[in-house]
């Protein structure tokens, strides 16, 4: 049996001259020896000496490409420039729920309660930042804007918590503090400094409002309401530096800058760099991203991200049924969420490491819930810790995590199609044809001779309306069908009345495994699982879905990516460096 580099320089040789599935791969080693029967609290009591150096994670880490050394010491490639394209054209995007939610408790304090937009977000590209461009507000939603605004314009106006940073009142406000204070805060909620005319507006709306009212808080709180309510403040707008141009103005940058790492608006400091003209370098643009990343907002972007890109979001409304899953409950949805976004946010901010071991590492964030369906003692009575899981576990990586497993899945069944197709789609961002329109794509009911569900998927193979698309998904999911519909581990399928061993077996574009865990090593060894976050990261800083011009910038992406390590926070910097990130198109 070849080392994991050698196996996966046979993987680069094949795809890289279109042979992948024809080449294949040597069966996965076992690469996770051990018998522990209890998963170790990181920085807790009893956790041993793997707490510090993830012991019994997968060796992806140090996976060698073609060029590996001897000993299997991955030789990184040499980092490239990323090639100009043409530039993306500007678009308005619509502020989504959560943005809103970020950008009020960053300006006024997390005590302020946002009513939710009562206007559906659109997936485009597997992002509702992508999907931004293409959402709107109905006439319902308009009302609703407004009374949205004035809502937080009233919570604000009655808290000098809230106001005092922006209004210079000593505590009590005044028709003069008041109007001196409005610029600066519409210039954080715009994003860009206001035009005398603005300002002006929004000055003689506040003091409409204190001479009819008779309220200094009436007058502040019309005024906040105006800038919240309009098209300034809902819409990402993105300017041209010149008309002629096909740069970013320094707003605009900044804008895009903020909303990619802190999904909220540019600080103060942020808005000075653009004022001076420092972000129309790459070195100055860089600089400020390098300064963000390191504010505990960007943990916040991050998970932003992340509950986009994996559809974590759908979580939330996540259902089962409790006759068939005694272990369901409509915290289920939430806590799987959280577990999965503190892995990311520990593997970008907390211990930098080689993203592909995301799929393979024992080390998760459990809570009590999680570890009774995990089937683990509970780490910590009072809410999440970290655990490194026993060696000898079945659960390793993203595909052990409930989220992923309960997410696609049905809601009375697990399911190898919806399981196989977000391995291909969603990890490693390729494109799965829908079924024809008139084709029953459901898989068969058992039967005698079909009693296990790997019998009734070979089945529905047989019909070749079926086979072209499930051929892609279905041999992908039967992996992990030792998970059931809400991702408890399980040795038999019982869904004929008889319990019959699984088979977990199965190939993933010609590399073979048996089981989640070598499943979880296929991928992270896949070419296109580290080049499917750095198209991902791009598309949820441009806003855009690439095109078929861009390839070669991706590509110069994901090679950085591996010659950086594949370490996240270096191709974050890289994107925001890169020419599809600072050049600016004509609107469309």
């Amino acid at each position: 049996m070849p080392p994991p580099g050698v196996r996966l320089a046979r993987v680069l040789v094949c795809a890289s001259v279109g042979l992948l599935a024809a080449c294949g791969a040597d069966e996965a080693a076992d690469l996770f020896p051990g018998d522990g029967l209890e998963a170790d609290v990181v920085d807790g009591v009893d956790a041993g000496e793997d707490t510090a150096t993830d012991a019994g994670d997968s060796d992806v880490g140090d996976v060698g490409g073609e060029d590996a050394d001897p000993d299997g010491t991955e030789v990184l490639p040499d980092v490239v420039e990323v090639p100009e394209t043409d530039p993306m054209p500007t678009r308005l995007r619509r502020l989504g729920a959560e943005q809103w939610d970020h950008i009020i408790h960053d300006v006024f304090g997390e005590d302020i309660v946002v009513p939710p937009l009562p206007e559906a977000e659109v997936n485009v590209g597997g992002l509702l930042s992508v999907g931004a461009s293409e959402a709107g507000f109905s006439p319902r939603g308009v009302e609703a804007l407004e009374s949205i605004a004035f809502t937080i314009a009233e919570q604000v106006a009655r808290s000098p918590e809230a106001w005092g940073p922006w209004f210079d009142c000593d505590g009590t406000l005044e028709a003069g503090c008041i109007e001196a204070g409005l610029p600066a805060l519409g210039a954080q909620l715009w994003r860009r400094p206001l035009t005398t005319d603005e300002v002006d507006t929004i000055v003689g709306i506040a003091a409409a409002a204190r001479e009819a009212l008779e309220s200094e808080e009436s007058a502040l709180e019309y005024a906040l309401a105006t800038l919240l309510q309009s098209p300034n403040f809902a819409w990402r707008s993105e300017m041209r530096a010149a008309d002629d141009g096909d740069t970013f103005d320094g707003y605009s940058l900044a804008a895009r800058l903020s909303f990619f790492l802190w999904d909220s608006v540019p600080d103060a400091e942020l808005l000075r760099a653009a004022a001076a003209g420092e972000l129309d370098t790459t070195e100055g643009l860089v600089a400020q991203a390098e300064r963000m990343l390191d504010d505990p907002r960007a943990r916040r972007g991050l998970a932003t991200f992340v509950t986009q890109w994996l559809h974590l979001y759908e979580l939330d409304a996540l259902t089962k049924d409790p006759m068939l899953f005694e272990q369901y409950s409509t915290l289920l949805g939430p806590d799987a969420r959280e577990e999965t976004l503190r892995v990311f946010e520990s593997f970008v901010f907390d211990e930098p490491r080689d993203y592909r071991q995301i799929m393979t590492t024992r080390r998760t964030f459990l809570n009590p819930r999680l570890a009774a369906l995990y089937g683990l003692p509970t780490p910590n009575p009072d809410g999440f810790a970290e655990v490194l899981l026993p060696e000898s576990t079945p659960r390793r990586g993203l595909l052990g995590h409930a989220g992923f497993l309960a997410l696609h899945a049905h809601a009375v069944t697990s399911s190898v199609t919806l399981r196989g197709a977000a391995v291909r789609e969603i990890l490693l961002c390729q494109t799965i044809p829908p079924p024809p329109v008139d084709v029953d794509t459901s898989i068969p009911e058992p039967s005698g001779d079909t009693p296990t569900l790997r019998d009734r998927v070979a089945e529905h193979l047989e019909n070749p309306a079926c086979a072209g698309c499930h051929n892609l998904t279905d041999p992908i999911g039967l992996g992990l069908e030792n998970y059931d519909g809400i991702g408890r581990y399980r040795d038999f399928d019982s869904s004929s009345g008889e319990p019959y061993p699984i088979d977990a077996s199965g190939e993933l574009d010609g590399a073979a495994f048996d089981g989640a865990l070598e499943l979880g090593a296929v991928i992270a060894e896949h070419r296109d699982f580290p080049r499917c976050l750095a198209q991902m990261l791009t598309r949820h800083a441009t806003g855009q879905v690439e095109t078929f011009s861009d390839r070669d910038a991706i590509d110069a992406l994901a090679t950085n990516f591996a010659a950086r390590g594949y370490l996240v926070r270096p191709v974050i910097l890289d994107i925001v460096a890169s020419p599809m990130f600072r050049l600016a198109g004509a609107p469309l």
